[in-house]
Formats: structure tokens, sequence, C-alpha cells
């Protein structure tokens, strides 16, 4: 059995855990800021990482307490180096560092969306590549083609605000509370997601993505309600800018399932939570045949169990990182960066 200790800094949650083979969770401890950062409508990257140093090291003896192991008792160390915020993501790298000299373990650094495609390896014991990931989070929109464990090929990502990003403006104009997405899916459960017509951005026979424009149009008809003095009904608001934006995802993911002829659909990130993305994504992946596979709730938000599991298979192919690993807030989706080593 290979034991791997992952840490994960990049926003604000201070998560490590322990996970064995890359599949088995035995400790998946998370510190969330979302009070700290929730009177400001949004995280405050100083204060972020100035939480995430005192928590760090904490979380990480609590993981190794709940695990019931010992840091000599794991087999490498894996932690995010990005993207993310790039103070968050230090205090990680710094911690992760210190900890693999001091015991003399190999070191991984683990891209995040990466992570969040292995978080779906830890709720589905079976699932192997080859399949198609959609990666949706507050600070990316990607598709990917994984070929195996350790292959990646970014088909397409967002030319603008990704997805969660739009979801968190959208809830705030609103006067929903931080993070907003959760609150806007609960409130289009209520509402009519045909009652008003909001924009789907054409990038074209691509996989790229763009929701600035759609975005600026909700922000737009709100405004306009206000200056006229006509109420809105938010439900309805809701429930119809996030049919708009589950539209485009759903449909340029089974585009490139098609194409790439997969039989599996994987969802990852935070807005893989989002019950109406879930349900029609479910629905129209049955429709065409596809399987689609999505992780628990827990392993949605950002967690370091999904960056064990990424880790392991990365320790498994010898892929190493030496003591001058930093971070790196821009990495992309598949680059394996940073005085990587090889066995």
């Amino acid at each position: 059995m290979s034991l791997i200790l992952g840490l994960e800094t990049s926003c604000d949650e201070t998560s490590a855990a322990i996970v064995a083979d890359g599949r088995t969770i035995l400790s998946n401890i998370i510190s969330s800021q979302i009070d700290v950062h929730q009177k400001f409508g949004g995280v405050v990257p100083e204060i972020a990482s100035r939480k995430h140093i005192e928590n760090v090291m904490p979380v990480v003896d609590e993981a190794l307490t709940a695990a019931g192991v010992k840091l000599a008792d794991v087999d490498a160390i894996g932690v995010t180096y990005g993207p993310g915020l790039v103070g968050a993501l230090l205090v990680g790298v710094a911690a992760a560092k210190a900890l693999a000299f001091a015991a003399q373990k190999k070191l991984v650094g683990v891209n995040h969306l990466e992570g969040h495609i292995f978080a779906n390896y830890l709720a589905h014991q079976k699932l192997e590549p080859p399949f198609v990931a959609l990666v949706v989070s507050g600070g990316h929109t990607s598709l990917v083609y994984q070929k195996g464990y350790n292959d990646f090929e970014l088909l397409g990502q967002t030319r603008d605000d990704a997805a969660g990003e739009a979801f968190d403006k959208v809830a705030r104009v609103m006067g929903l509370p931080y993070p907003g997405g959760p609150f806007i899916d609960r409130l289009a459960a209520q509402g009519d997601p045909e009652s008003i017509s909001f924009p789907r951005a054409k990038t074209g026979e691509n996989y790229e993505f763009s929701f600035s424009g759609l975005k600026s149009a909700v922000l737009n008809y709100l405004n306009s309600a206000r200056q006229k003095g006509e109420s809105v009904d938010q439900a309805n608001v809701a429930a119809s800018f996030q049919k708009a934006v589950v539209d485009v995802l759903v449909t340029k993911t089974l585009q490139a399932a098609k194409q790439y002829a997969v039989d599996k659909i994987v969802l990852a990130g935070g807005v893989a939570a989002n019950s109406g993305l879930r349900a029609e994504l479910s629905e129209k992946s049955a429709e065409a045949g596809f399987k689609l596979f999505y992780p628990s709730l827990v392993l949605c938000s950002d967690n370091a169990a999904m960056i064990a599991s990424r880790a392991f298979f990365k320790h498994r192919a010898g892929e190493w990182t030496d003591l001058r690993l930093n971070a790196l807030p821009s990495l992309k989706l598949g680059e394996n960066k940073y005085f990587s080593l090889k066995a």
C-alpha cells in the first residue's frame, strides 16, 4: 500500500489528506475561510495567505492523526503548486518542501485542475481513462481529454470569466451572500428557466467558452428593471441565468465526447456541485450513450484528497519534483512544469 500526504492551499481552503493507492481516502481535513471572506464579498488574497500560514501545520497534524499514520509512514508528499493565488500557493509549497526535506520523502508538484479531475478516482473506484472531463470552478472552465493517468490534452477553456466566477458576480448583484453559486442554484430550483432569454456565447466550432457577455446581460437586465422601478423575480433570473450557463457547458462537453470517441464523461470542480448542471449533463449523457461520473459534494470543493490522488499516479510513474519547486499561479492544465524529475 502506498500512502500519499496531500496539501492544498490554492485559494481559501487549507486542506491536508492521506490517501492510499490513489483511490482510498484515509483522512481529508479541510479548514474553510468562507466566514472570514464573506463580509468582503469574495476572497481577499492577503488574508487568505495569512490564514493558510496559521492553519497549514495544524491541518497536516490532524490529517495524520485521523488516518492513524505518522509522517514517516507516507511514501510521498503531493502539493498544489498552481494555478491559484500566488501567496496562498506559496504557503502550501513551502510547507510541503519543509516536510519532504525533514522526513526525506519524495515531493510531487500537482496541478490543481488535474487534481479536480482525480477527485473522481476517489469517488469511483473502477473509473479509468480515457474520457472527456469538464472542469468547472470559480476560476476555471476547461474541457480536457484524458488519454491516460498522466496524459492530458486541453481541448479548450474560457476566454474570459469562468462559469463559477459568473455565478458569484451575478449573485453579488442580486444581493446574495458569498459564495454565490450555491444560492443561485437553490433559487433556480424555484424559478422558470425559460422565463428570460439570456444569450449563449457563440465561440465557433471549438471547445472554448465565454461567460462575460452572459454576465453583462444579466446585470443589464437587473439594472434596467431597477431604473424603471420594476419588480424582479429573482428565482426566474437565477433559473434563466443558470440554464444559459448549463446549456453551453453540456453542449460543448457532449460535442467533445463524440469527437474523441470516448464512452465516459467526467465532471469536476466546484461548479460540479451545481444540481442543474448535474441533472442536465446526466440526462443528455444518458440520451447520447455516455456514462457520467462526478464526485461527492465535499470532493467538488478544493480539498487535499484529490491532490494526494493525483500525486499517487505521478509518484507511481516516477515523476517527482526537487526542492526548488515554486508556485506557478498561471499554470495551465496538462503542463508538468518546474524542475520535474523522472526516475
